[in-house]
């Protein structure tokens, strides 16, 4: 279960990180703010599934 969050995590962080990137390049102030939350969001969750490996252990 935690490998299929952390690759999920991961896409996340992918979408966000393509929605700053389109954002900046089309001038899109909104879609750029969009994809930073959405990659910080996943990027939170990572973290998360790291702590929950650490205490696994």
């Amino acid at each position: 279960m935690a490998e299929k969050d952390k690759a999920r995590g991961k896409a996340k962080e992918t979408k966000g990180r393509a929605k700053e990137r389109f954002g900046e390049a089309t001038g899109d102030r909104s879609l750029q703010a969009r994809g930073k939350a959405e990659k910080a969001k996943a990027n939170l969750r990572q973290a998360v599934e790291k702590v929950k490996d650490v205490f696994k252990k």
